[in-house]
């Protein structure tokens, strides 16, 4: 937890600008609210970030606030044992003291708040926006409603501070705070299983509010729900459900069980009990966690009693009246067929002082710091409810009487956690022909998890001559009494579970390609993926078209953030992810993983600046930087050397870098092969350039740009750099050279392959380019492939452009006045006729606006370089590409900038065919598809 350093001279400065008379008032209020669940801008764990703003609070910092030290430090204490940079203990109350600024003091109020109430978190940051009295407040979180809760609560704690709230409760909105996280908290046994999987680096996604966990990523993902896992059968759950037939299984296999009866009545269960012999137990066909179980009934009027209470917790409304089995309840936990724990159960009881009556003795017992409300903590408070009261009387004590010193009195008839039980460790004193009989308890019902209930007098003698039995199987048992024992060792029973699920050297992981930069991304991204495809892999893709698994469309959208991202990694069928990450994701959730094994990166420039808080191109590099940040030490960045913002980043990568550079005289690529580093390059040669593979001296040829298909016979110098990139990453990734040379060579920018991403048509004599491009540089790019294309292709094979350059353009309507304008003086630099659209969303512009500033761009280009003879602007996108299409000619070539790639593609089909049917058209270019092609339009 950071602050700025100097706060004493900061602060007598801002109270001296403060206006005239004013006083502190309580104006700290949230502006914005942001939830990162992955790798962000701010910090690489999840986080959240509020901005707030002080109001007239920016001239008052807390030193100059009367009482507002004292007052936190009182309701908070542990807020002033945070460090806050200083590395000691105590720091923040000195930065108190000396006076910080409120924005601060919520940052350390959020963590704070998250530690009373078991979260342990310890990281935050307060950084200014740039607007006067405007702050970043940063701070990590455990668990997401409950970060959120803590930071609305730390606000309005600093209002009420400045300025008594009526009828604020800090303590009641403490308390509130504390039951959220024990409602959202993992049970014990989940955290168990999840603390564990962190340890082995096996990542999880809760894929609820409860405890349905997903543990690995892709293919290789296996779920939990509490104690129950992707690997138990749903037969052996069932059985377990049904405790007459457990009985009956068990019996069969010889091993000991109480006779067992099921009933239906009162007059039935009474019968029964005579058959059987008393004392019974009564329990539900069905139940769990010990309801409903009634032991040790002695008489009619006791059997009929419990009948009744198992019956009311029965779903199926049949009850089992069974012997009474005498001795102590041990609980066996086998996983996997093999005993990992025994735990003694002790129920709900209290021990008498001679002093305090039975209800007080609760009381003291429930002031335990280990017992909570159901299941968050080690013990649960024990409840005083109808049950303990009738069992306590039938021990001759009523809640008012005082026990003698050491009568211990129970509460509860069954040993269970869940009721205000304990626990006590038995693990090693069990006998081996006791572990052996639970071991096949679990393999006769057939669970993986089993929780096996043993009635005997001592676990370390066998049961078959002590007496005794197997009560109950249960699936899905809790782990908190082998976890958290109130006697004896913990047994850390959640890593054979671990181990069942993956055992040692099972993959948890899939491979994950990242790919980032301000202009190429989707391009390389599909590269990527299709390199890998060939090669076998069932490639999950994310990017600005949309969600593809295998080739397929799953959903079409932007899908650059990081909700796609999870999507991909929650499917089971994939094995090798390729995401696009954009700047906005990024800012907005930050990524939707905890690390990429490969990062690329290739370019930085100034498109998207003034949004989001990000004013300054060094600050966008800061957010590219994020997926190099998120790389592993066995991981690769792959940089682009000829960008000086790029490879600065490769000092915050943990893993190894891989520079790409269209010069193969780059100083970083000479510098890697100095050292025995990789690679990729361009070098030239009669036939060409070649895309080479550099390791130390090592160089190894690949293929010629021309012969990539996306080049356009190496005209499309964007492409070729994105090739670079591309054969890079898929090298990172363990991708043999055959398979990246044969990726490459089939990997197409029609429209089928990469709509919207430098696809060219043949229409009526001129050619038809149509890109995505929506900042200036590339939109340069874009003009110098069609510059190029000027010129014969090798052997003739594409006739040149003899004819006029005819441009679309448009951009979003967020970008910077500025931006907009040079978007319009670099058209006026490639293009003869201009026609100006803007897209059907205006980001907030008036309808109008973003032309009209694209059209100020293009009249203000130096005449010198401008070769733009006119300029229009038809808003609409459809109707500004049939305008361009109609006045095109033969040997001209015309660029359209789109935003709805379809719809223009549909109209060029229409033309292209002779204005037939779209579907029609379609299924003309679809009988010359190859078969890896993907139609990615709706019939």
């Amino acid at each position: 937890m950071t602050a700025p350093s100097g706060r004493s001279a900061r602060a007598r400065r801002a109270v001296a600008g403060a206006p005239a008379g004013a006083v502190p008032r309580a104006e700290l209020k949230v502006v914005e609210t942001r939830v990162y669940r992955g790798p962000n801008y701010w910090n690489y764990d999840p986080a959240i970030k509020l901005v707030v703003d002080l109001g007239v609070l920016e001239h008052f910092p807390t030193s100059t606030i009367p009482g507002f030290v004292t007052a936190l430090l009182e309701m908070l204490p542990g807020v002033g044992q945070h460090t806050c940079g200083t590395g000691k203990v105590g720091g923040f109350k000195a930065r108190l003291r000396d006076g910080t600024w409120v924005g601060h003091v919520a940052e350390h109020i959020a963590l704070q708040l998250q530690r009373e109430a078991g979260n342990e978190v310890g990281r935050g940051k307060t950084r200014g926006t740039g607007e006067p009295g405007r702050y970043h407040v940063v701070y990590a979180y455990g668990e997401e409603s409950v970060g959120l809760a803590a930071g609305k609560l730390a606000v309005r704690l600093v209002n009420h501070l400045v300025e008594a709230e009526p009828g604020f409760d800090f303590g009641a909105e403490l308390e509130a705070l504390i039951l959220l996280s024990e409602r959202t908290a993992f049970g014990p046994s989940t955290q168990a299983i999840l603390d564990e999987a962190l340890l082995r680096d096996i990542p999880f996604i809760r894929l609820n509010d409860q405890s349905l966990i997903q543990l690995g990523h892709g293919i290789h993902q296996k779920r939990i729900r509490a104690t129950m896992t992707s690997e138990t059968g749903s037969l052996g759950v069932d059985i377990a459900g049904d405790k007459k037939l457990t009985n009956r299984l068990l019996a069969a296999t010889g091993v000991p069980v109480p006779r067992a009866q099921l009933v239906r009545s009162e007059d039935d269960a009474v019968n029964a009990a005579r058959r059987i012999g008393t004392p019974v137990a009564v329990k539900p066909l069905d139940g769990n966690h010990g309801r409903g179980v009634m032991l040790n009934l002695a008489d009619e009027e006791a059997v009929r009693a419990g009948y009744r209470a198992a019956r009311s917790q029965s779903r199926r409304g049949a009850v089992v009246v069974e012997s009474f089995l005498v001795g102590n309840d041990y609980r066996c936990l086998v996983i996997g067929d093999v005993l990992a724990a025994v735990a003694q159960r002790v129920p709900a009881h209290v021990n008498g002082d001679g002093k305090h009556s039975v209800g007080e003795l609760v009381g003291i017992t429930n002031a335990d710091p280990r017992r909570g409300i159901g299941h968050e903590k080690a013990l649960t408070r024990i409840k005083l409810d109808d049950e303990a009261i009738g069992y306590a009387r039938e021990q001759g004590f009523e809640l008012s009487d005082v026990p003698p010193r050491g009568h211990r009195v129970y509460l509860k008839r069954t040993g269970n956690m869940s009721t205000g039980g304990i626990s006590i460790d038995r693990t090693e004193e069990a006998h081996p022909d006791n572990v052996e009989l639970a071991e096949l308890a679990a393999r006769v019902v057939g669970l993986d998890i089993a929780g096996i209930d043993l009635i005997c007098p001592d676990i370390g003698v066998p049961v078959r001559e002590t007496g005794g039995g197997i009560v109950e199987v249960n699936a899905a048992p809790g782990f908190r009494m082998h976890t958290h024992p109130t006697e004896g060792e913990s047994q850390y029973v959640a890593k054979p579970v671990i181990d069942m699920l993956f055992p040692p050297g099972a993959d948890a992981r899939i491979p994950i390609v990242a790919v980032t930069g301000s202009n190429g991304k989707t391009t390389t991204a599909r590269m990527i993926a299709h390199v890998m495809k060939s090669m076998g892999r069932k490639v999950g893709l994310t990017s600005t078209d949309g969600i593809y698994v295998d080739g397929r469309i799953v959903r079409r959208s932007d899908a650059s953030g990081p909700r796609s991202a999870s999507m991909v990694l929650q499917n089971p069928t994939v094995d090798f992810a390729v995401f696009e990450v954009a700047r906005g994701g990024i800012l907005r959730e930050g990524l939707g993983y905890q690390r990429n094994d490969v990062a690329v990166v290739l370019n930085v420039t100034g498109d998207h600046l003034g949004l989001g808080g990000i004013n300054s191109i060094r600050q966008l590099a800061e957010v590219k930087r994020v997926p190099v940040e998120a790389v592993p030490r066995d991981g690769v960045a792959v940089l682009n050397a000829d960008d000086p913002l790029v490879v600065a980043m490769a000092r915050h990568c943990s893993g190894s870098v891989i520079y790409f550079s269209m010069d193969p005289e780059n100083e970083k690529i000479k510098f890697q092969a100095s050292r025995g580093r990789r690679a990729v390059t361009l070098e030239s040669g009669r036939n060409g350039e070649m895309i080479v593979l550099r390791q130390g001296r090592k160089s190894m040829s690949l293929v010629w740009t021309h012969l990539i298909p996306a080049t356009f016979e190496g005209r499309a110098r964007m492409n070729v750099q994105n090739a670079l990139a591309a054969t890079a990453a898929a090298w990172a990734a363990g991708a043999h050279l055959h398979d990246i040379r044969q990726g490459l060579r089939t990997f197409t920018t029609s429209y089928f392959m990469a709509p919207g991403r430098l696809n060219m048509f043949e229409l009526d004599g001129y050619r038809v380019v149509v890109d995505y491009a929506h900042n200036p540089p590339a939109l340069r790019a874009l003009g110098e492939f069609v510059n190029r294309l000027t010129t014969p292709s090798a052997g003739g094979a594409r006739a040149p452009v003899t004819g006029r350059r005819i441009g679309v353009i448009a951009t979003a309507g967020d970008r910077r006045d500025e931006d907009i304008v040079e978007l319009g003086r670099t058209a006026a630099n490639y293009f003869d006729e201009i026609i100006v659209r803007e897209d059907e969303n205006n980001r907030g512009r008036p309808r109008g606006d973003t032309a009209t500033l694209i059209e100020q761009g293009v009249r203000s280009a130096e005449p010198e370089h401008s070769r733009a003879g006119s300029v229009t602007t038809v808003l609409d996108e459809l109707e500004a590409t049939r305008m361009a299409l109609d006045i095109a000619g033969e040997g001209d070539v015309v660029v359209v900038c789109v935003d709805h790639a379809n719809q223009v593609w549909k109209e060029l089909q229409r033309r292209q065919h002779g204005g037939a049917s779209e579907a029609d058209g379609l299924r003309a270019v679809v009988g010359v598809m190859g078969a890896d092609d993907e139609i990615d339009m709706d019939l």
